[in-house]
This record gives structure tokens, sequence and C-alpha cells, in this order.
């Protein structure tokens, strides 16, 4: 499957030459860690702008977190919202460093590409922990806390809320529940 439409593809579809179309999505590539800020500034001007985030397992120090990350790190869909908008104001727009391009033409995004994108998003942003959390049955994991790193097990169940790990102890295997928090792959 082509992501982006080829210069001929875009010249069938403009036959007068390529033009900005507003209904075409184009690709702007970002400075580092600046999505945030490159999608913001192209709404300030008047783009229609897309950065796709899901939801992600985020390991902090006290505790592991759902958080939202960029779908494509560096990388924001725009689109003009009137015919007459000019898309040279997307290069000097704060955040981004750059427009894909192929050769001298912005690469324009096929319909069915950010709409796939877009459900995928959806249902990705619509699960619970359990079906994000990198903790799955089957995976080897140990406790985070100092004292008990050296305790390995393996993980029987994940919910929203906590992790049922099969732990052997003194020639036993114990059942322990643990918050997602509590645990690291081992």
């Amino acid at each position: 499957m082509d992501l982006f439409m080829s210069v001929e593809q875009q010249k069938a579809e403009h036959p007068a030459g390529i033009t900005t179309n507003r209904h075409s999505w184009y690709l702007a590539y970002t400075k580092p860690k600046q999505e945030t800020i490159a999608r913001l500034n192209l709404s300030n001007q008047g783009f229609d702008a897309y950065l796709p985030l899901y939801k992600a397992w985020k390991k902090s120090l006290d505790d592991g977190a759902m958080g939202f990350e960029p779908m494509f790190p560096r990388y924001v869909f725009f689109r003009p919202s009137s015919a007459r908008q000019s898309l040279s104001t997307v290069r000097s727009t704060r955040g981004v460093q750059t427009i894909v391009s192929f050769g001298f033409e912005p690469a324009t995004l096929k319909p069915e590409l950010l709409e796939a994108i877009r459900v995928f998003e959806n249902q990705r942003n619509h699960s619970g922990l359990e079906e994000i959390s990198p903790f799955q049955p089957g995976s080897r994991v140990r406790l985070r806390d100092p004292a008990l790193r050296v305790l390995e097990g393996v993980v029987h169940m994940v919910s929203s809320k906590r992790v049922a790990v099969l732990i052997e102890i003194l020639g036993r295997q114990k059942l322990l529940s643990v918050e997602h928090g509590q645990l690291e792959m081992a």
C-alpha cells in the first residue's frame, strides 16, 4: 500500500498542475519533541492540523501510568482550510522543520490512509490498561523494590489495577497480586 500519492497521481488529480487542494493532507516534519507546538501553530495559522496520539504505558520511578505519545514522532498532518491558503508559510511555522516532499513537490496523503490512522488511534485510545500494559500473561517480571528485586516470576493475569504474578518463594509457588508500577520486565 502506497502511503503517499506520487507526483504522477497528483497531476492526474489536478490536470492543470499541482496546486494546493484544501482536501489534500500534507505532512510536516517537525523539530525534535515539538509535534504539539507545530500542530498548535499550524492551527493558529488556519490550517487543519492533526497529530495522531496513542495511549501508551509510561514507566516512572514511582508508579507506572498511562500517557499519550505521538503515533509518528516528528510528524504532523495538515491541510489548508481554503483553496487560497499557501503552503509556503508552513516551512517557517514554529516547531516545523520542513514539509515532506518528493523533489520540489509536497507529498500528499491518500485520504484512506488518514482515515485508517484515525480508526487505529480511536481503538487504541479506548483500550484498557490490561491491553496496553507491557505485562502480559506468560511474560517474565521482577519486583521493582530494591530489597525484593531478586524475586522473579511469570505474569498470570492482568487487570486494570493489578497484575497477578506467580512467584516461587521457599520452594513453593505463590500467586502475588501487585500494582503495575511495582513490576518491571525481567
